[in-house]
Parts: C-alpha cells; structure tokens; sequence
C-alpha cells in the first residue's frame, strides 16, 4: 500500500490562497502530516509527490528557515520530507529530491529524456585521436582504467570490460535524476542531467550538465563557485571549485582541482589535485599532483608525479596528429620550465630538468636525474636514491591521504623500495655494466636510449642500485629474521621458505597498487571467459592483491637473493648471513648519511642568502633560525638520525640471534 495519497479540498485551498498553482491538483499526492502552510508561491505540473516538512534548517549568520517549498516551479518530480526548496528562477524537473536537502537560489534543476548521468562517456586518455579510451562510472577505479586503457593487446579483454560498463550504465539511465539526503544546492545557474550524492554541496556553479557527483556522509564532495563541467563523474570527497572547467573527466576520491584548472579528457584518482594549469588526456595515477598557471600535462600517463612550473609535454610532431604518449612513472618530478617530446617513458622517482627533444626512455633507471645540457639529455642513475627529498616524498603521501570514505576505490602502494622498483634498480645495475664492457672502460660517456650517461655516473649508478638493492632486500630479511621463531640454521631455513609460488616473478605498478603481473594476467584471463563480470569482483580482487602485498613481496625477495646477489636462502651459512646483516647495515646507513648530506644543504650559507634583511652575519643566521629552525632539530635531520641507531641496533641483535643458533 502506498504512503503517499490524494491532497484533501482543504489542502487544496491552502494552496491556492499561497499562491500556488497546478492544472491538476489530483496529480499531486502527499504523505499523511504535509502541512500545505509550508508550501507558496510555487507551480506544480505533472505527477508530483510531496513529503512531510518538519524541521528547520540553520544557514550562514545564524539564519533560520524552516522546511518547505517557496518561490518555485516544480513538474514531475518527488520531493521527500523535511526538504527547503526556495527561490528556483526557472524550474526543478524530473528530479527524486530527498530528505534534508536544501535548494535555495538555483535557476534551473532539470533531467531531461533517459540520462545515465555521466556513467558510461568515454574518455580519451593518453592519445587525443583515440585508441584508448577509458569509460567513465561511479565504480571506476585506477586499476581497472589501467586494463582499460593499457591492455589494448588484449581486445578480448576491452570487450568484455566494455560490456561490463555498459551492463552498469543500463542500471544507472534514468528519466529522473536524484539529489539524495541532506545535499545542499545554493547560489548555482543550471544544473542538466546530473545525479547528487548524500550530503554534497553544489554552490555557486555555472553549469553542470551530465554528471554525477558521488559523496558520502564520511567525506561529501564540493562543487564550488564558477564551476562549469559536462560529461563527469566525481567520486566521493571529490572538490572542484573556483572557476574550474570540467569536460570528459573522472575526478576520484579525495581529489582537488581548483584556482581556475582546465581539464578534458582525462582521469585523475586518488588525492591528484590541479589548480591554475591544464590537463588534457592524462591519466593521473593517485597523488598526481600540478600547483602552476602555467604547467600543462598532455598525453601522459603520470602517478606519485609533482609537476613543476611552467612543465610542458608535445604530443605531436605536426604530421599526424596529436598521436604520441608519454609515461612518466611513479614518484617522479618535473622542474620548472622542462619539457619532453612524447614519445618517451621516465623511470621511477626521477627527476626531469631542462628540456629533451630526443624522446628519451629511461624506464630501466629508477631513482635518477635526467638533465639537459647544451641541447643534450644526459642521465645520472640512481642519485635521487641518496636525496633527503625522495625520503620526505614517500613519508609524506600516507599521511596525506585525504580519502575519508570507508569504501575506497583505489588501493595504493606506498612503499618507496618495492620489488616493482628494485626489479627496475637489478635492471638499471645490469644495463650498466653491460654498457661499460661493451663500449670499454676508457668512454667519457656511454648513449642509451638518446641519453648520455658520463663514466663518473656509471660508476657513481651501479654503486647506488647495489646499496638500493641491498637495503631492500635486506629490509624483508631482517623483518624474518626478527619476528619468526628458529633454534637451529636448518630450522631458520625453513622459516624464510616462502609460503608459496605467488609473486616470484615480475612486478607491476598497476596506476598505484603494486601488484605481481601474473596475478593481472590471470584476472585479464578470467574477466576474457566471464568467470569475473562486475565491478564489485573486480574491486574484491584488488583489495586481496593490497593485502597480500608483504607475502608476496617475500617470495619475491627470496627469489631475488639468487638473482641478484647470489645468495641462497634455501642453504645459506651462517657465517653468511652474518656477513650479509653487516652489509645490509652497511647499505642503509651509507644512504642515511648521504641524505643527512644532502639535508645539509638546505642549512647552507647560499641558502641563507636573502634572510637578515638589516643586519650583518649573525642576525642572518639567527633569522634563518627562527623561519627553518636549526638543522639538527629539523624533523627529517632527526629521522634520519633515528633511523641509523634503529637500523645499528637492529642488526645487533639479529646477529646475537644467528650467533646463538
């Protein structure tokens, strides 16, 4: 049985004397307790259904409204209890308005034919003249738009992906959009076939057509002045403000554009933020990050990334088009006023400075800086392994995870040394070699993918990535080592067995879960013969990978002992582990006091040039004292310094341990 029924001739007439109006008062129907002296000025049309209003509202300088609908045209919509609707200039159409919302100083809110609300519009990432494109949806994660957009190989695979898109997208069209329970609407222009999510705020905007803008209780989402985005889907805590312009976008959870950012055809996951530049068809792993007016990312594929001023990409060579991609990996930065000419791919936490026109690829050297001079690109590997910076960076993105919302949609992996990035160091620490016995000892420099590489910088790289490697795998040994239970070295042998074969061979960065790749092999395997065919599946699956990160990092550790620095675990002496502690002691704190070296240089007296405006030497010093504080007390000083005395101690007492076997 229906709550709602008829309005009584009573109930009518109040209307009418509060100047309402309706052509068909027996299309309206409301719930027992719709007190009609709440409800004026306001026409209705088609079929209409009116809740209870009960409560009142407290508004900015402590102004109080209670519920209820004024100044309004309202046609063919359902309005639930204790809803404030004041002041709508042209109309509220086709919408399910519920509980709690407020709607005050909006022109128009209007659905207009079957809408699927921004679900299912395809987003053209990476190549502006399409073959990848990414279709967008409340569900999307990072993970599943890397399949989509990088797994072209797989055609069996974008099929059956599409199709599950497009199963979703069918549930989600409507003829009635949705504003749900306790969103406010306020001060906005038109909003066209665009769904709201529970406690969102919508203020101030320009024109919103063809969205969704997903929110939760836990974390609503902002939508804030001068806003203007078609074809969109926002996820929940999602902000998007000031004079931004939206067009074909996904804007994940906990993410921030704003200050007049421009953005089309592009995706951006988890805590990526943009303000004054522009985007267009990037795919924007989490904690893509662009600050600068004058910093445009095009065609890239970037994730971890801090883009600096002036950053600048071309993705065409005026012949055919806006054709080339670029990739920029985990954790990197661009300098101010750089440039790359796509195509070209930047291995993990590098550094890109000056500007490379030879389309450089250095994805098999991670932790390095790709520098110009005098036209040339030239590499120095693994240096921003020992820089104090690099250690912030990845200390800083877990405590900067704005996401709020219990539900995540995007698993991400923090670790700075993973068996990602260390398989790419085994790599480097090998192609370097290979360069230095093929081209001879005496080169002054070595080429390698349109990059030079100086003798002192090959050596200085295969230095770094041995200590890198080291430090790693050492870390996962020691963890063993300290936390499992052994009498004997046979006994300690089978403790560092690993549990089972999962994750021994190569690593993926899946845009921010790093994860083993035959597990994406055997998901893109089973959602090819259906045995995985929705979303929630797929998400399930990602959550198991970030949770079986640790095992499976083991195992891979244990099999890297033998590649890379062979040490087998299986049969290991202990007068060989003892050595390797040593070692992997002596790798971690040579890095810890080269990047207590490089935090020294921010304490220097160039640094101080440009503090003591009015005085000598000594208040110059006392004056960058008081703005940085004192370099022993800085707080990455510190940590470092910690670090080596809980390392130090660490190996000590592992060793007693092994001594006492």
């Amino acid at each position: 049985m229906s709550e709602y029924r008829p309005l009584t001739a009573h109930e009518i007439e109040t209307l009418e004397k509060q100047g309402c109006f309706n052509d068909e008062w027996n299309n309206i129907e409301v719930k027992d307790g719709f007190d009609p002296s709440f409800v004026r000025q306001t026409s209705f049309s088609g079929k209409i259904r009116l809740g209870r209003f009960r409560r009142s509202f407290q508004f900015a300088g402590g102004v109080t409204k209670h519920s209820g609908i004024s100044n309004a045209t309202i046609h063919n919509s359902t309005i639930d209890d204790d809803v404030y609707i004041s002041q709508v200039r042209n109309q509220i159409a086709n919408y399910h308005i519920e509980s709690n919302v407020i709607i005050e100083n909006v022109d128009s809110l209007t659905t207009e034919g079957k809408s699927c609300f921004g679900n299912g519009e395809k987003v053209a990432v990476l190549n502006e003249a399409g073959g990848r494109e990414v279709p967008i949806f409340n569900e999307l994660s990072a993970h599943t738009a890397y399949l989509l957009a990088f797994y072209r190989h797989r055609p069996g695979l974008i099929e059956m992906l599409n199709s599950m898109v497009d199963t979703y997208c069918q549930n989600m069209c409507a003829e009635k959009g949705i504003v749900k329970s306790e969103a406010r609407l306020l001060n906005s222009r038109t909003i066209l076939n665009v769904n709201i999510g529970t406690q969102a705020t919508v203020e101030g905007i320009y024109r919103l057509v063809n969205g969704t803008i997903n929110s939760s209780r836990e974390h609503p989402s902002y939508f804030g002045p001068g806003v203007i985005a078609e074809d969109f889907i926002a996820a929940s805590g999602a902000t998007v403000t000031d004079a931004t312009l939206i067009s074909k976008c996904f804007i994940g959870q906990g993410c921030t554009l704003g200050k007049h950012y421009s953005a089309e055809n592009s995706v951006f996951f988890a805590n990526c933020q943009g303000f004054h530049g522009e985007a267009c068809s990037i795919f924007a792993g989490p904690y893509t990050v662009s600050h600068h007016k004058s910093t445009l990312l095009i065609a890239g594929y970037y994730s971890f990334l801090n883009a600096g001023s002036g950053s600048n990409q071309s993705n065409h060579m005026y012949k055919l088009g806006p054709v080339h991609q670029g990739v920029v990996e985990r954790g990197s930065k661009t300098t101010s006023d750089s440039y790359l000419l796509w195509p070209a791919k930047i291995g993990v936490f590098s550094l890109v400075m000056g500007r490379h026109y030879r389309n450089p690829d250095t994805s098999n050297f991670p932790f390095s800086y790709l520098i110009e001079n005098k036209d040339e690109s030239y590499l120095a590997p693994g240096v921003n392994l020992r820089s104090v910076g690099t250690m912030r960076d990845a200390r800083k993105w877990p405590n900067r995870d704005k996401r709020k919302d219990p539900r995540k949609l995007d698993y991400i992996t923090f670790n700075l040394l993973s068996p990602y990035s260390v398989e790419k160091m085994i790599k480097g620490k090998e192609t370097l070699i290979k360069l230095k016995e093929t081209s001879g000892a005496t080169s002054d420099y070595f080429m390698y993918n349109s990059v030079k590489i100086e003798a002192k910088a090959l050596e200085r790289g295969i230095f770094l990535y041995d200590i890198g490697i080291k430090k790693f795998l050492g870390n996962g040994l020691m963890k063993k080592l300290e936390s499992e239970e052994y009498s004997s070295i046979e006994e300690l042998h089978e403790v560092l067995k690993p549990a089972s074969a999962e994750g021994t061979g190569e690593w993926v960065d899946m845009a921010g879960l790093i994860v083993p790749k035959e597990k994406v092999l055997e998901l893109a395997e089973k959602i090819e013969k259906g045995k995985v065919n929705t979303f929630t599946e797929m998400n399930a699956i990602f959550g198991e990978w970030h949770r079986n990160y640790y095992p499976w990092a083991w195992n891979r550790s244990y099999a890297m002992f033998q590649s890379a620095l062979n040490i087998n675990l299986a049969t290991i002496s202990k007068q060989q582990l003892l050595d390797f502690i040593e070692d992997w002691k002596n790798a971690v704190v040579s890095l810890d006091k080269m990047m207590f070296e490089d935090a020294r240089k921010e304490f220097t007296l160039k640094a101080q040039t440009g503090f003591g405006m009015d005085g000598e030497d000594e208040i110059r010093n006392v004056d960058f004292e008081q703005v940085r504080g004192a370099f022993e007390k800085h707080p990455a000083v510190c940590d470092i310094l910690e670090h080596i005395e809980r390392k130090k101690k660490l190996a000590s007492k592992i060793s007693e341990k092994i001594n006492s076997l």
